[in-house]
């Protein structure tokens, strides 16, 4: 090692997690109740520190793995956080990454045993340190992407109706959607596949189940909710 890297100082670097699921027509945040200090029995994020010969996306990955036994999640970089005081412990730069899952698809057992649970995004408890920094601009970039990207869909089961689709994101957005022009758009979008599955759950009448056809959409992208 040269000379210059001896001279300058050596920090912590981590990455946290925000991850997001929809459940009922809310979108949640997955918390953990901390069993360790600083800040034991407060609510944080996910998080975890890069290791030795591991990049920091690969890190991300297997933090979220660790949690939630998912992978090949859908994840994007936030930023970086490196506030000078952001973490009482030690100087701690994380770097924060948002996650999109189905709520139907983790491993519950280890959700449990790192004392996770799912939130109301509008329901938080108060968070430690600066993740709802973190959370607030993690909101921002996913209503940015999702208005011309289909990233929603990896919130949904594989099969949904039309209403679960626009309650998505109304959630997203935070404000309501127009259903006739809401319905219109989908109606133009030929990867939003009509199912001959009926849900008959929230009527007797019941409503058409649908699906997202990823190899149609790569053939034309063009999206826009």
């Amino acid at each position: 090692m040269t000379a210059y890297y001896n001279v300058n100082p050596k920090f912590y670097i981590s990455v946290d997690c925000i991850i997001f699921g929809f459940d009922r027509g809310e979108l949640k945040l997955l918390l953990l109740k901390r069993n360790f200090e600083p800040a034991m029995g407060k609510w944080s994020l996910m998080g975890g520190f890069v290791q030795e010969g591991e990049s920091v996306d690969d890190a991300a990955k297997r933090v979220l793995a660790e949690l939630t036994g998912l992978e090949n999640v859908y994840m994007e970089q936030v930023g970086t956080f490196g506030s000078v005081d952001r973490d009482p412990g030690e100087r701690v730069i994380s770097v924060a990454y948002y996650a999109l899952i189905k709520v139907n698809e983790y491993d519950r057992e280890l959700v449990q045993q790192h004392n996770a649970y799912w939130t109301g995004i509008n329901e938080l408890p108060p968070l430690i340190f600066d993740h709802p920094q973190m959370i607030e601009k993690a909101r921002e970039l996913m209503k940015h992407k999702a208005s011309d990207k289909p990233i929603g869909f990896n919130l949904l089961p594989e099969l949904f109706t039309l209403t679960q689709l626009q309650n998505l994101y109304e959630a997203i957005y935070g404000e309501p959607i127009d259903k006739r022009n809401f319905r219109k758009r989908v109606a133009e979008m030929d990867f939003i596949e009509k199912t001959d599955q009926i849900d008959k759950s929230g009527s007797r009448r019941g409503a058409y189940l649908y699906k997202f056809n990823d190899k149609a959409y790569q053939k034309d992208p063009k999206f826009k909710l």
